[in-house]
């Protein structure tokens, strides 16, 4: 027997999963898989999904955006998981499915999946939270956390920069001490984020991370004047803003220690983070994943 734990988020991304629920499971069926569905749901802890575990479960799928990897993937390092992974990118936002290059559609996807082996990719690790994408702090990182879920569901990313928008009047310096043995900062910003991706919102801004190189990018954007950001907004748009940027910094690090004493959150992977001080460091191959092109 071999069986397949499917866990879905029915609310990510307009209900979008509900409609090939039948495709996971023909795709597999044929293939001599048992699916096991588990609905997520609002009432009911994510930890129940796991208990059926045994050695008869090849891996694990998961339907749904960064923030449900994010959520399944904390709870598998908490009970000692270690079974492949496998990305169904149907939410809101599917930054890391996009990075690791699963298709949106469905049966592509599990084809993809099916005629694949497991490889090792690297991880976050944010004091003792896991993250896929990207943790972040400073102005608009909790975006995410603000904005209304049927709205994400309804309007999709185009919910998230509504919520921007109503964030501009409490733009602002933010002081922040960052440390690694790359580089030490303490100085004011607006933004930070540390990626184990590439991109935030559909916006590749670390275009030079590779997903198992043990090592996370970051990226700092500096506290300068307004009229310096245009020029930059507009390189990240044409993406060369990593290269000779004074409004930016950015590094290569295994380990990032950060400091801040300023009344801002921070926000992994689209949830709400830990609070500061924090340790941030690269699990290398911390997950197995399937379905990705060698």
């Amino acid at each position: 027997m071999k069986n397949v734990k499917f866990i879905y988020n029915p609310f990510s991304g307009e209900n979008a999963i509900l409609s090939d629920l039948d495709t996971v499971i023909k795709t597999h069926q044929k293939e001599g898989y048992t699916v096991v569905p588990y609905r997520i749901s609002y009432d009911i802890e994510m930890e129940r999904a796991f208990d059926d575990l045994d050695e008869n479960y090849e891996y694990i799928i998961i339907a749904g955006g960064d923030g449900t990897v994010d959520t399944v993937v904390n709870c598998m390092k908490q009970k000692g998981i270690d079974l492949p992974i496998a990305i169904l990118p149907v939410g809101t936002a599917n930054d890391f499915a996009k990075f690791i290059g699963m298709p949106e559609n469905v049966e592509e996807a599990c084809n993809r999946i099916l005629n694949s082996t497991p490889k090792p990719l690297d991880i976050g690790k944010i004091n003792n939270k896991y993250f896929i994408n990207v943790a972040s702090t400073g102005l608009f990182t909790d975006v995410s956390q603000k904005t209304d879920v049927n709205l994400k569901n309804t309007i999709g990313k185009l919910a998230y920069y509504l919520k921007g928008i109503e964030q501009l009047p409490s733009f602002r310096k933010l002081n922040i001490k960052v440390d690694s043995k790359e580089i030490q900062f303490h100085g004011d910003m607006y933004l930070m984020l540390v990626f184990n991706g590439q991109t935030a919102g559909n916006f590749n801004l670390a275009y030079k991370s590779e997903i198992d190189d043990g090592l996370l990018d970051v990226i700092i954007i500096k506290a300068v004047p307004l009229k310096e950001l245009l020029p930059l907004f507009i390189k990240i748009i044409r993406g060369e803003h990593l290269e000779g940027q004074n409004s930016l910094i950015y590094f290569k690090s295994n380990k990032i220690s950060i400091e801040c004493y300023e009344d801002i959150v921070t926000d992994i992977d689209g949830e709400r983070g830990p609070d500061f001080p924090l340790e941030i460091e690269c699990v290398h191959n911390g997950i197995k994943v399937l379905g990705i092109n060698s």
